[in-house]
């Protein structure tokens, strides 16, 4: 750059040239000496630079110094030697020489005057009798009035700024303005200032002299005698200056004189500016500092700090910055002041130097003359290639205009749109970088479509374009760079073939770095550009399809690649429209991605299986994609099969598996979602076989995809989306806290205990000591712990050999570990394989007649039936460890025939619908009842399934005679233990758990979840009863069944008396258990119904009715005593009833009259009576042989049994 082009950089404002155009200013140099001070440097000052420092000088050489050293001695001679023949020095020396105490006693005292007066001019303290002008007065006076003269014109300054209200204003001043006492002016100030700093802040000083004539130049000799002052005194001035210091006087005064604060010390000029940017005031002395700072270095092989300044504020995070900065740049354009000063037109001419060099030298009349020529000639550019060095330099410079025009608001002027639009289609070298700047430069055309003005301009464009589509797979061959500016045309061209203008801009933004409001009409002209001239839309489905896939494509590659375009190619059915087929292509990525994901492969394969199944459009239904075969699918999983060596080679990686599954399952579940539009257009795709689904192993994959979520992105919790909704059977509960143990601490101690022998095991050595068992238990017990060692995967050969030992473990004498041990291992292979293994045990605990006539139930059966699981030996029903697995797969059955039936309904949906929609043809509304009764009947069915489910668990829970007598038996040894007190303990409760009540407690754990995923599965088998016997166990087992104290009312209403008898029954346990307010009123309401239907019942219904439920009253009064006069009147009725209808019979009935009578006249009983009371109670009881027959009879006797166990109750509560 030549010195004229440095001249034209940097005009000199025109109030700087009036200011400073006589006045010696502090040089850099000296400032440096004075702020270090280094008398060496200070020696070498010339004369006039010397005066200007006299002030601190001669108070350093006067004034007692707090440095006692030798070294400072001798630098204090030789500044009073430099100071000796200086004439000046006397009269500084004379000002110091002043009583300052009593000068600013005298100056406090009129400012107090001052502010008194309301700030008027009256008579002053400081200086009276002023006969001539103020400079006139300062030139005949001594020292001391000097001093005064100078403090009241100052203070006069200081108080009409506060009063100013922040309005800027210019004060008048002879003697700031005659430039015959400048220099004795800026003494008296350094003097003052220096001596009076607590009246005189050098802040509040800074800031009057702002006012003033030459106050800048003041400033600067003031700031160079106190040189540590500099930063606070730029910070004050920053601080109370405008937000943009070009709109006003004051503004743009401020801006020159911390300007001129910074040349004389320019190593804190980008201190200064980080204080400008963090205040946001005077945006442009910010940019002004940068000017000078770029002057200063005057490098070019680098980005220079005028762009990466005006870069980093408005593509910053920080949003105050961005908006104080661009309405800098906006209310600078609206000015019309004269562009020499104005730092906004400085900063643009500078900007666009920057731009022309780096500009290749071409000649523009070369455009037009050579556009021909280059069609024929593909190899012969018109243009030179930019230089290497610069294509960082013109990346950094695009994308500083772009945030210049899209966030802050600049108008180009014709010279800049022109250089700009030579810049951006300029031809890189084959690099990242260029490929960068390439990218960049098409962000900016689709951006900025205005720069294109002109028709020449137009042609080269699209010159441009084409030159880009040529080279683009050169750049990505040479540079290596995946993601290159090729994806990108694809892809614009795509949207513009699509209308998507919203996401062309998003795309533009997001290359780009920046937020830019681009209106789409503004992109009519490039989108005729790209659909007509360029980019038809059958050469871009053409051009795609050759596209070669990104090899080891994963979330690390960035940028536009052509996955990118495949996938809004898929959008816009452009495949299908042009019959091109994408099955191949859509493979291979799946096939062939690593991990981390890549976030667009998910959205890839749903827009792929949406263009399988929905049809482009109704004329058209055939028009889809094809889906992936079935082999193709299997392929991928082609390796997960064991064999002996426990070992397992995947041909593919499990990231390509997991895409893959999710292909599968989603294809599904969207074939499922759209039966009846495919119906409409009588379409019907080919889903997955079963058997395909089958051999694909599900819960393997999701249990590796869970411990690489994070490298997996979306996929993981999408799969499980996916089995939650197809397969809820493999996403229950339970397995998950089974997944946690086995994957926790406890399992990595047994991974690291694994021994040599647990690897040495083979299936083939699991089935030899699976029939040797009967002989010893030895080998079998030591071979299941050491496979307990080994992790899930490495267990799955095993699973076979150990199904079909599992039979030879119901014999009643095996040991209780081993079974433990074998549920364990179930229970770790159910984590990797639940379906197969559910199958494979399914059928090995079949009874054995059914095993001889080897009927084998497969998948499929299992899922229509769920209850063939408890068609198996009986044997199982009184084994827990056995059991355990056996409701477990109940469990799993009962939900994946749920999702069998639902996905039944929907394949099936057009199937009887015809039938129906013929034969109602002629009524309104009637096509909806099919529907509507296939789904109730569906509900009916899965009811019905669990209900039965539950009804078989039930009895399950009950005993045997066997085991009845048996249990007997044992009540009567405990009995005579108890009588013996030499009998340890421990044996009177040896027999408190047996496998029953293990049992027991196992259903009644899977009715708890049943009954809370489905309340009215309660509800249905409580309205269909069960043995009262069970109802003790079901209360006190069953957590969730007291949500039955919601319909026992509805129960106590039905017909039936066995249902009116079940609910009392159960509602008197339920009040023992759960008592609470709701069971309190539904006790109530039982009682009311008892007294209700005592006055219609028959004897005979009436003796069945009362004397199961009489009973219950009992357990009412025990949990709600507030209840005993109801049950009391409640009884006393009964006796009347029963007594009063054997009267008729003309029997003698006093006794019992005359004792009912008694129990309800006795309100106050004794402790004796209580006592007789328990005591014929007693016998009662022991006389299990009634007198009398007659029903009525009985029952009164059961009234009598219950009063006086009601009383009996009330004592033991007393």
């Amino acid at each position: 750059m030549d010195d004229s082009t440095a001249a034209n950089q940097q005009p000199v404002p025109l109030a700087k040239m009036t200011e400073f155009a006589c006045l010696q200013l502090v040089s850099s140099f000296a400032f440096e000496a004075m702020q270090k001070v280094d008398v060496v440097k200070l020696a070498a000052l010339s004369d006039p630079e010397l005066r200007l420092l006299l002030p601190c000088l001669v108070r350093m050489a006067l004034c007692a110094p707090a440095d006692q050293s030798e070294a400072w001695a001798q630098d204090k001679k030789l500044i009073l030697r430099l100071l000796s023949g200086v004439e000046a020095v006397n009269s500084i020396v004379a000002l110091l020489s002043v009583d300052f105490h009593a000068l600013e006693q005298d100056a406090t005292k009129e400012q107090q005057l001052r502010h008194k007066l309301g700030g008027a001019n009256g008579e002053s303290i400081l200086v009276s009798q002023l006969q001539h002008g103020l400079a006139l007065e300062f030139e005949h006076s001594d020292s001391p009035r000097r001093l005064r003269l100078a403090l009241s014109e100052l203070l006069v300054i200081m108080n009409k700024l506060s009063d100013s209200n922040g309005e800027f204003f210019m004060k008048s001043s002879e003697l700031f303005e005659s430039p015959v006492y400048l220099d004795e002016v800026a003494d008296v100030l350094c003097i003052l200032q220096a001596e009076l700093p607590s009246l005189l802040p050098i802040t509040e000083v800074a800031e009057a002299l702002l006012h003033v004539r030459n106050g800048s130049w003041f400033m600067c000799l003031l700031v160079a005698n106190v040189p540590d002052s500099f930063n606070e005194v730029c910070r004050g001035l920053i601080k109370n200056g405008e937000r943009q210091d070009e709109e006003s006087v004051g503004g743009r005064r401020r801006t020159e004189a911390l300007r001129q604060l910074c040349k004389m010390n320019p190593s804190q000029a980008l201190n200064v500016r980080a204080m400008v940017v963090e205040e946001c005031h005077l945006p442009g002395l910010g940019v002004a500092l940068t000017l000078d700072q770029c002057k200063n270095d005057g490098s070019e092989d680098t980005v220079t700090d005028l762009v990466s300044f005006v870069s980093g504020l408005l593509l910053g995070t920080n949003a105050k910055v961005r908006t104080w900065f661009g309405m800098f740049i906006r209310n600078g354009q609206q000015h019309k002041r004269e562009r020499s000063s104005s730092v906004l037109w400085q900063m643009r001419r500078q900007l666009l130097l920057e731009l022309m060099a780096i500009l290749p030298t071409v000649s523009s009349g070369r455009i037009g003359e050579d556009t021909a020529d280059t069609d024929m000639e593909p190899n012969i550019s018109v243009y030179s290639a930019l230089k290497e060095e610069n294509v960082v330099k013109a990346s950094a410079m695009l994308r500083l205009y772009c945030a210049l025009m899209g966030i802050a608001g600049l108008k180009p002027t014709d010279e800049e749109a022109e250089q700009l639009l030579q810049l951006m289609t300029s031809r890189p070298p084959a690099t990242p970088a260029g490929v960068r700047f390439v990218s960049l430069s098409f962000c900016m055309l689709l951006a900025f479509p205005s720069l294109v003005s002109t028709p020449e301009q137009e042609q080269m464009t699209v010159m441009w374009l084409s030159w880009m589509i040529r080279e683009e797979a050169y750049f990505e061959s040479t540079t290596g760079v995946s993601a290159s500016f090729g994806e990108m045309l694809l892809l614009v061209a795509m949207y513009f073939h699509s209308n998507q203008l919203s996401a062309i801009i998003d795309l533009v933004c997001s290359t780009l770095g920046m937020k830019i409001a681009i209106k789409p009409s503004s992109l009519n002209r490039m989108k005729t550009i790209f659909t007509q001239e360029i980019f038809t839309e059958q050469v871009v489905t053409a051009h795609a399809v050759r596209v070669p896939v990104t090899s080891n494509l994963s979330a690390t590659i960035i940028g536009f690649l052509p996955i990118h375009c495949i996938y809004q190619l898929l959008r816009s059915r452009a495949f299908t429209k042009h019959k091109v087929s994408i099955k191949d292509w859509i493979y291979r990525p799946m096939c062939e991605t690593t991990t981390p994901l890549h976030p667009q492969l998910i959205p890839l394969i749903d827009v792929y299986i949406n263009s399988i199944l929905t049809p482009a459009s109704k004329a058209n239904p055939e028009a889809t994609n094809q889906p992936i075969t079935e082999q193709e699918v299997l392929n991928v999983f082609n390796g997960l099969t064991w064999g002996e060596n426990n070992r397992c080679r995947q041909r593919h990686s499990i990231t390509a598996q997991l895409l893959v599954l999710y292909y599968t399952l989603s294809y599904e579940e969207t074939l499922l979602a759209n039966v009846k539009p495919l119906a409409a257009v009588q379409k019907k795709p080919k889903s997955y076989s079963a058997a395909l689904m089958d051999q694909i192993p599900i819960k393997y994959l999701i249990r590796q995809a869970q411990g690489l979520q994070q490298e997996l992105g979306g996929l993981h919790s999408a799969l499980l989306r996916l089995l939650a909704t197809n397969y809820p059977h493999l996403c229950m509960v339970d397995d998950w806290m089974c997944e946690e143990e086995v994957t926790g601490t406890e399992a990595l101690l047994s991974r690291m205990l694994l021994t040599s022998r647990a690897k040495r095991h083979t299936p083939k050595k699991l089935q030899e000591a699976f029939q040797s068992a009967s002989i010893n238990y030895t080998q079998l017990m030591q071979t299941l712990e050491d496979l307990t060692l080994l992790s899930a995967s490495e267990l799955i050969p095993f699973a076979e050999a150990l199904m079909l030992g599992l039979y030879r473990l119901l014999d009643s004498d095996v040991p209780r570990r081993i079974l433990q041990t074998v549920n364990q291992l179930w229970m770790l292979l159910n984590t990797v394989m639940p379906r197969r293994l559910w199958v494979m045990t399914v059928n090995a605990l079949q009874p054995k007649t059914k095993l001889l006539r080897q009927q084998k139930y497969t998948q499929n059966d299992l899922m229509i039936d769920p209850l063939i699981v408890l068609r198996c030996d009986r044997r199982v029903y009184r084994c827990p460890p056995l059991m355990d697995i056996t409701l477990h797969m109940l469990n799993g059955y009962l939900l994946a025939s749920k999702a069998y039936l639902s996905a039944h309904l929907k394949e099936n949906v057009d199937q009887d619908s015809k039938p129906y929609q013929n034969n109602t043809m002629g009524v309104v509304g009637q096509p909806e009842a099919p529907e509507v009764t296939r789904e109730e009947l569906k509900n009916a069915l899965l009811s019905a399934q669990d209900s039965a489910a539950v009804q078989i668990l039930l009895e399950i829970c009950l005993l045997t005679d066997e085991e009845r007598s048996h249990s007997a038996g044992k009540v009567l040894k405990q009995q005579d233990q108890t009588l013996n007190l030499t009998e340890p303990l421990e044996n009177t409760q040896a027999t408190l758990l047996s496998n029953v009540r293990e049992v027991q407690c196992l259903i009644c754990c899977l009715l708890h979840q049943m009954f809370i995923a489905d309340p009215n599965i309660a509800k249905l088998v409580h309205f269909q009863g069960y043995p009262s016997e069970l109802l003790p166990l079901t209360v006190a087992g069953i957590p969730s069944i007291h949500i039955c104290l919601d319909f026992i009312p509805e129960l106590l209403a039905q017909p039936q008396l066995e249902k009116q008898i079940f609910a009392i029954q159960l509602l008197s346990h339920l009040c023992i258990q759960y008592a609470l307010p709701k069971s309190l009123s539904v006790a109530r309401l039982s009682i009311n119904v008892m007294g209700t239907v005592l006055t219609v019942l028959t004897q005979a219904k009436r003796f069945a009715f009362f004397m199961p439920t009489l009973p219950c009253l009992v357990s009412f009064c025990r949990a709600f005593p507030p209840l005993y006069d109801d049950v009391t009147s409640l009884l006393i009725q009964t006796g009347q009833v029963c007594a009063s209808h054997v009267a008729t019979q003309a029997q003698d009935i006093d006794p019992i009259v005359t004792r009912l009578k008694y129990l309800k006249e006795k309100t106050e009983v004794t402790p004796d009576f209580y006592c007789t009371a328990g005591l014929d109670r007693t016998k009662h009881s022991e006389t299990p042989v009634p007198e009398c027959l007659d029903p009525d009879v009985l029952l009164c006797q059961r009234v009598e049994a219950t009063f006086l166990e009601i009383i009996n109750t009330a004592v033991v509560g007393v």
